[in-house]
């Protein structure tokens, strides 16, 4: 096999359209461009919180839990890439549910709505969260239109509470705590 990524620019995209792992050729506007975009930017976004400073108790655990969601959500990418494809199976959300109750478990209960915020960790995990979030909105609206694998979908959720978990630990372990979202309670008359 020759090296695929030798040619960065094709200039094939430049009329609009681009190609999916199966050869074919969509709209760069298509659903399913829309997803991988997402993926990709959660993915990137990830990346910078690996760069942040993670309190030494839990960076090295850290980091390896996020370079492992990288990987998957590089296969993600691939899996969005190539209609009625498969590459993430049961087991990778599996594994974010297992590290959910983990890390849920180490924190006191909520008892109002947090604020994004804390560390520069923190708020970068927060901003993983919002994008994960929109990853899932295009990848459910994708599936309403196409035909998609649970896993997707099921990953992204599950990311999404692991990344707002995540975020509480880390201004914790940072010797922090949660910022609480104060509702101004009016009265009506």
């Amino acid at each position: 096999m020759g090296n695929r990524l030798s040619k960065i620019a094709t200039r094939t995209g430049d009329a609009g359209m681009t190609g999916l792992g199966d050869g074919s050729r969509v709209e760069k506007d298509h659903l399913r461009i829309c997803a991988m975009g997402d993926v990709d930017e959660l993915n990137s976004e990830i990346g910078v919180l690996m760069t942040e400073s993670i309190p030494e108790g839990i960076a090295d655990e850290f980091k390896a839990l996020f370079l492992q969601v990288q990987h998957d959500l590089f296969d993600l990418g691939g899996e969005l890439c190539i209609p009625n494809y498969t590459l993430l199976k049961p087991e990778h959300v599996a594994q974010l549910d297992v590290w959910l109750e983990k890390y849920n478990a180490t924190l006191p209960p909520l008892t109002e709505f947090i604020l994004p915020g804390g560390t520069r960790a923190a708020a970068q995990a927060h901003v993983c969260r919002t994008v994960c979030r929109r990853a899932e909105r295009s990848i459910v609206r994708l599936g309403w239109e196409e035909p998609l694998y649970d896993a997707p979908r099921q990953y992204v959720n599950r990311l999404s509470d692991l990344l707002f978990v995540l975020a509480r630990v880390l201004n914790r372990e940072a010797g922090g705590q949660d910022i609480l979202w104060k509702h101004e309670k009016k009265e009506t008359k």
